[in-house]
């Protein structure tokens, strides 16, 4: 047991131990993982607050061209849209008005340099008469696209010009669902300190390192359709232009709409910048950067890093293309130093550790040692002395009170009761005798007194024995006996043990099928033997414990569930007292159900003095 002890417990704790020092030199890598999480959190936070201040900002833009249509001004509107709108709104830069046949009625390109810029850039575009490539999304688009009511064009656009190996499956252009010329997603601005830019072969871009937006070139009028509002952006001259439109169905036949200045809707942006935990604001600085990944806004005025390698990174959206909220930290070193102090105690713990199960198991092993010795001794004890004490002391207890009870009145039925009794007496004291001799067992000493015994008349006498207490319980016993005499030599008392045994695990496990059988034979063969079969119509052995039945303690049905007694000593006895007399018991299925129990003993040939049982079959008899 020490042995199984050391190879069960103590080396696979050296193996554990082992393994975990090893991966010390992961620490870092983890805690870098768990931090990568959490401020990618912070910028995904942001980036989503920033998304709904522009949604919020589209709205404010949307409502107040319906303001200014219902006013008394409303008739001039589409003429006066652009002064009207810079007046009212703080983040018009130029206000525009397109009729829904492709005609720019406002602004003026004459008006002012902002307005002729403005003309120049878009008014083509905005008039229909040639494609650009933007970004938009607009989710009020369903009409065209009925059943998905949160599609969006340019995600879908993105997905389906990523590289082949980032898109399995995808044998079809589904960026081109509303008929759109789509471009391929370009490589983000900033490479984050936790994305792996390269595969781990290096021959393919990862997937991680492409914008999830990407343009589509399409015509005003197809970006529109049928919807009443949204949001665009395009790059002209490398500059990001922002355009709100709506189409009001007060007058359905304008689309009135405004290019929002940039610098003006950072302001509005700040605060979703500004608002992090104060804790984080420790170790942390957030920053909104452009399409050209400088700094427009930070949560710590006056920070400077590579703004190219933040943290953590995330893109805002298709309303400002390839701007991104990155998370740099303040104090880059400070975790590689949380790293290292959590090597050194984790080394520190596993080696401490290891001494305690070291230390442990070896006084584990010791008392195992002084425990298992005491145990076994004591339970061999008890076990043995109480299945051999049951059997006489169970016949006894009958038939007195049969004869107490006064159920005999016949004079031989009483004096046959009182033969048993006195017989089961005697075999009794001889088997305290035997109990007295248990500490000769533990030396291998323990002597069976073999002479030649007629094992027929030894089987009818149990039988004879056995016979009421079966009958009583409504068995029905059935004895094949031969007249002759079968001779073997053996002591008696551990063979009528046997026999008896055998007919007390046959009556337990008979279940409701009462029928138990007792058959003696001679068997002629190379060497002679004879057999002792009990045979019943009961629960049976499960499969693949055929042999497990003879292990000292092994039940095949448990006792708490099946509710049969028993210590499971007997089959292991009666094997141990056959094998000390040269002979052996088997086991096998019945035909029709039920078990077949055969004692098999070498036929005397001559008279044998006692011999002594081996140590080992001593200790089980």
């Amino acid at each position: 047991m020490a042995l199984v002890f050391v190879v069960a417990v103590f080396v696979p704790s050296l193996v554990l131990a082992w393994l975990a020092v090893r991966s010390l030199r992961y620490q870092e890598y983890l805690l870098e993982r768990q931090q990568s999480l959490l401020y990618q959190g912070v910028a995904d936070n942001a980036a989503n607050e920033a998304q709904a201040i522009l949604t919020d900002t589209e709205r404010e833009f949307t409502s107040l061209v319906g303001v200014m249509l219902s006013s008394a001004t409303a008739t001039n509107l589409p003429a006066t849209f652009d002064d009207q709108l810079r007046q009212r709104w703080h983040l018009a830069q130029v206000g525009f008005v397109v009729t829904t046949t492709g005609n720019l009625v406002c602004p003026s390109p004459f008006s002012r340099p902002d307005t002729r810029l403005f003309c120049d850039n878009n008014g083509t575009f905005l008039s229909c008469r040639e494609s650009a490539e933007v970004y938009w999304n607009n989710v009020k688009q369903v009409a065209q696209n009925p059943g998905n009511e949160s599609y969006n064009l340019n995600s879908e656009i993105a997905a389906s010009n990523l590289p082949q190996s980032a898109n399995p499956g995808n044998s079809s252009d589904s960026g081109n669902i509303l008929g759109f010329k789509n471009k391929a997603a370009m490589p983000r601005n900033v490479v984050p300190q936790q994305q792996a830019v390269q595969s781990l072969k290096g021959q393919q871009q990862d997937p991680a390192a492409l914008s999830k937006i990407a343009a589509s070139e399409a015509e005003f009028c197809q970006l529109i359709g049928t919807a009443n509002d949204g949001m665009l952006a395009r790059f002209v001259d490398n500059k990001l232009n922002l355009l709100f439109w709506v189409r009001h169905p007060q007058n359905p036949q304008y689309v009135f709409g405004a290019q929002v200045s940039l610098p003006r809707l950072v302001e509005i942006l700040k605060p979703a910048v500004l608002k992090t935990d104060p804790e984080l604001t420790k170790e942390i600085c957030l920053a909104l950067l452009d399409d050209n990944a400088r700094p427009v806004a930070l949560s710590r005025p006056g920070f400077h890093a590579n703004w190219k390698r933040p943290f953590a990174a995330t893109e805002i959206g298709e309303a400002l293309p390839h701007w991104e909220l990155g998370v740099y930290l303040l104090n880059p070193a400070k975790l590689t130093e949380s790293a290292r102090t959590l090597k050194i105690t984790c080394g520190l713990l596993i080696g401490l550790l290891v001494l305690a199960i070291g230390v442990g198991s070896w006084l584990i092993v010791v008392d195992l040692n002084r425990q298992m010795t005491l145990a076994r001794q004591k339970t061999d004890f008890v076990s043995n002395v109480s299945h051999e004490l049951k059997t006489p002391l169970t016949s006894i207890r009958m038939f007195s009170e049969l004869l107490a009870q006064g159920r005999i009145a016949d004079p031989a039925k009483q004096q046959s009761y009182l033969g048993i009794i006195t017989a089961e007496a005697a075999r009794l004291t001889r088997l305290i005798n035997n109990v007295l001799d248990f500490a000769r067992l533990e030396r291998g000493e323990k002597k069976y007194h073999l002479q030649p015994s007629d094992l027929a008349a030894l089987a009818r006498e149990t039988a004879d024995a056995y016979r009421p207490h079966l009958e009583a319980n409504g068995f029905r016993f059935d004895c094949d006996l031969p007249e002759s005499a079968i001779m073997v030599n053996g002591d008696r008392d551990a063979l009528a043990q046997i026999i008896v045994n055998l007919l007390s695990n046959a009556e337990k496990y008979s279940g409701d099928r009462k029928e138990i059988s007792l058959r003696v034979a001679s068997k002629a063969a190379s060497e002679p033997v004879a057999e002792v079969s009990v045979e019943d119509r009961g629960l049976g052995v499960p499969r693949g414990c055929e042999d497990k039945i003879f292990e000292q303690f092994f039940r095949a049905h448990d006792s708490l569930g099946s509710g049969i007694q028993g210590s499971g000593l007997g089959l292991t006895l009666a094997r141990q007292i056959a094998r000390a007399h040269g002979g052996d018991i088997t086991y096998e299925p019945r035909d029709g159900g039920g078990s077949r129990f055969t004692l098999r003993l070498p036929i005397a040939r001559s008279a044998d003095s006692p011999v002594r049982a081996p140590s080992d079959q001593a200790t089980k008899s």
